[in-house]
C-alpha cells in the first residue's frame, strides 16, 4: 500500500496531477479541492490510496489523511467504488459529507451522481456511526483561471467521469447562467463549476 507521495509537481490536470518521486512521475487522482492546493514545479505531499484493479493501479491523493480514510470508508459499502467515492468527496466537502452521514441526510447525499436514494440510505445505514468520531479537515481555496478555459476543462473531465459530452456542456452552461444570473461567484473557478455541475448533472438522474 502506497500511503503517501513527496515530490515535484510535475504538471496538474482538472482530475489528477502528476508527482515525481524517485524519478518516477506518478499520476495521482484528486478532488479539485485537492488539486488547488498544489502548485506545479513546487514540492507537495499527498495521502493517498492505491487501488488495485486486474488491469490497472490507480492511485488517489488526499490533501490530509482524513479526506483519504473517509474516501476508503466509503467504499467499504456495496456498490460504492474509488470513481464513486472520489465523486462524493468532489461534490461535498469532507465535513458536509461527514456530517450528512451521521444526521442521515439522504437529501445531501442523493447530490452525488451515482448514488440514489437507496444508495444513500444505505450509506447512513452502514457508516453512521463510523464517522462520527473523525475530525473533519482544513478547507482549501482554488485558484481562478480565465472563464472559457474553465468550461472547457470541465466539461472534458465530466466526460472523463462517464458523462456523455452533450449532457456536460449543458450541465456547465445551466450552472455558468444561474452564476451570471445571481451575481454569485461560487461556481467562477474550476472547483466550483466543477462540484455545481456534478450537483446539477446529479439532480437529473
Amino acid at each position: 500500500m502506497i500511503s503517501s507521495v513527496r515530490g515535484q509537481v510535475l504538471s496538474i490536470g482538472l482530475d489528477h496531477a502528476v508527482v515525481e518521486v524517485g524519478g518516477v512521475g506518478l499520476t495521482v487522482q484528486a478532488t479539485p479541492a485537492t488539486l488547488a492546493t498544489l502548485r506545479r514545479d513546487e514540492q507537495a505531499r499527498l495521502h493517498t490510496s492505491l487501488v488495485v484493479r486486474e488491469d490497472s493501479l490507480t492511485l488517489f491523493g488526499f490533501a490530509d489523511a482524513q479526506a483519504r480514510d473517509l474516501f476508503t470508508l466509503l467504499q467499504t459499502v456495496s456498490g460504492i467504488g474509488p470513481r464513486l467515492a472520489l465523486a462524493a468527496l468532489a461534490v461535498l466537502d469532507p465535513d458536509k459529507l461527514r456530517a450528512a452521514l451521521a444526521d442521515g441526510d439522504i437529501t445531501v447525499l442523493t447530490q452525488v451522481p451515482g448514488i440514489g436514494r437507496k444508495g444513500a440510505e444505505r450509506l447512513t445505514l452502514e457508516l453512521r456511526d463510523k464517522v462520527t468520531a473523525t475530525e473533519p479537515p482544513a478547507a482549501h481555496t482554488a485558484a481562478t483561471p480565465g472563464r472559457t478555459a474553465v468550461r472547457a476543462e470541465v466539461v472534458e473531465a465530466l466526460v472523463g467521469l462517464g458523462f456523455a459530452a452533450r449532457q456536460a456542456e449543458q450541465a456547465v452552461d445551466k450552472v455558468t447562467a444561474a452564476d451570471g444570473e445571481h451575481g454569485d461567484t461560487a461556481a467562477a473557478d474550476t472547483s466550483g463549476l466543477l462540484r455545481a455541475a456534478l450537483v446539477t448533472l446529479g439532480r437529473k438522474r
